[in-house]
């Protein structure tokens, strides 16, 4: 953002106005004992130019990996025009809605993105936004239970992403919820039968699961809804946004909430944030669903406008009836999602998916010659796969000083996974830099 100062006419012109002659008149009414004094420890002015080659300095130190790495946050192209459009003042520096008459502009960017969210996830209506995958996922279990109406216990499959699975564990402790974690078989993915026995044998108020799973594989997502409408279980899924291109939509296998991280459309690694949380759901249930909702309406001359039509924290109506304490969306995040889908369009972004599931094959396929293994008995992956190897810790500290981020060591998360990496493959990725990759192992 411009920086311009103010002239030392501006400032007399503006101190006259509030009745000061001078800057330290706005301070006056102050001990002065608490006042400081002397001149502060600072290095002497520098000129632009000066400033400008110490940042570039500063700049210079880091480094710019190659990234093989996902769980979760990706490193996608970005087309150039989403930065020029949200840098504009009017997105940048807006504030909340809550003024139809003076917030056409921003209400207008949210009603857009919410109808792309909800045909993106084939849901019936999406609201504008939470603060992140993990925290959307929360609050979708805790609707879930609403919805339900009665239970004791929380099912989520061992493949979400074990961030998300302690974000819920977090809402949840006041609740006293038990929390069964359904764990995965041979093939990577959630096992139906322990599943099952879960659901019949258990007082189940919500079952989550991941589409695509954190592993990078296609989740029997047609069964498991099955089991959740045999049941009576509300069932929330987690899905990849960018998959949902290539990937029949949840709501064809009967989810009642569909939530993930947007942080792929259009948003840059930013160090882990701020990201974007997507949500939607099915138009019965709308008046459970957290965070706040954009709709069309029209003005008094009967032309389009749009207006804030639901907000269901408790700043805005009884506590008791409030849905979730969510007090602010996502909005520039979720501008940037919308200019993303709007830019590539339906066909775009499908190539993006298929780009990306075409390089992590490649990539895939050469590790496999080189030694690597896959510890499950499984393929159906996009553009993130599981990697085994004796040495993998030693190969990836290698790739990384020589530029390269590959994978993310699945021990953290899973102690039986020893030597085993997590790959992402994004469109981004030339075959240059896998062949350079290659090479290196």
């Amino acid at each position: 953002m411009a920086y311009i100062p103010h002239s030392s006419d501006e400032e007399r012109e503006m101190l006259s106005s509030v009745g000061a002659k001078s800057f330290e008149d706005l301070y006056s009414h102050i001990d002065k004992t608490l006042l400081f004094e002397g001149e502060l420890n600072l290095p002497e002015p520098k000129s632009e130019l000066e400033i400008s080659e110490t940042f570039k300095g500063l700049a210079n130190k880091n480094r710019q990996l190659k990234i093989f790495a996902g769980a979760g946050a990706y490193d996608r192209y970005i087309p150039a025009a989403i930065d020029h459009i949200v840098e504009r003042g009017e997105f940048l520096t807006s504030y909340t809605p809550y003024q139809p008459e003076v917030s056409q502009g921003t209400l207008t960017a949210i009603f857009e993105y919410q109808t792309v969210i909800a045909e993106l996830t084939g849901m019936d209506v999406a609201n504008a936004s939470m603060y992140d995958g993990a925290s959307a996922l929360a609050e979708a279990v805790l609707m879930a239970r609403a919805i339900k109406g009665k239970g004791d216990t929380v099912v989520l499959t061992s493949t979400i992403h074990p961030l998300y699975r302690e974000v819920v564990k977090t809402y949840l402790y006041g609740y006293r919820d038990k929390i069964e974690e359904i764990p995965y078989t041979e093939g990577g993915i959630t096992d139906l039968n322990l599943l099952e026995d879960t659901l019949k044998n258990k007082e189940v108020h919500a079952l989550a699961v991941q589409y695509t799973n954190f592993f990078g594989f296609v989740e029997p997502l047609e069964e498991i809804g099955e089991l959740a409408q045999r049941y009576g279980v509300p069932l929330v899924v987690v899905a990849d946004p960018v998959a949902l291109a290539v990937l029949k939509p949840p709501a064809e296998f009967g989810a009642d909430i569909v939530v993930g991280e947007g942080q792929q459309l259009g948003t840059p690694l930013y160090f882990g944030g701020p990201y974007l949380g997507f949500f939607a759901t099915r138009q019965k249930y709308v008046r459970k669903m957290p965070g706040r909702l954009v709709g069309m309406a029209e003005d008094v001359e009967g032309r389009r406008a749009f207006t804030l039509v639901l907000q269901t924290r408790e700043q805005h109506i009884r506590r008791e009836r409030a849905t979730s304490n969510i007090c602010s969306n996502q909005n520039l995040i979720a501008l940037r999602a919308l200019l993303y889908i709007a830019l590539l369009g339906k066909e775009g972004l499908r190539e993006v998916a298929k780009l990306s599931i075409s390089k992590a094959r490649y990539l895939y396929k050469n590790l496999l010659q080189k030694g690597w293994e896959n510890p499950f008995n499984n393929d159906r992956f996009l553009w993130e796969f599981p990697i085994s190897h004796p040495e993998a810790g030693d190969r990836r500290k290698k790739l990384l000083k020589e530029g390269f981020m590959f994978g993310i060591p699945l021990e953290r998360f899973y102690p039986e996974l020893k030597n085993t990496l997590l790959v992402a493959v994004t469109e981004k990725r030339t075959k240059g830099e896998i062949d350079k990759l290659l090479s290196l192992l």
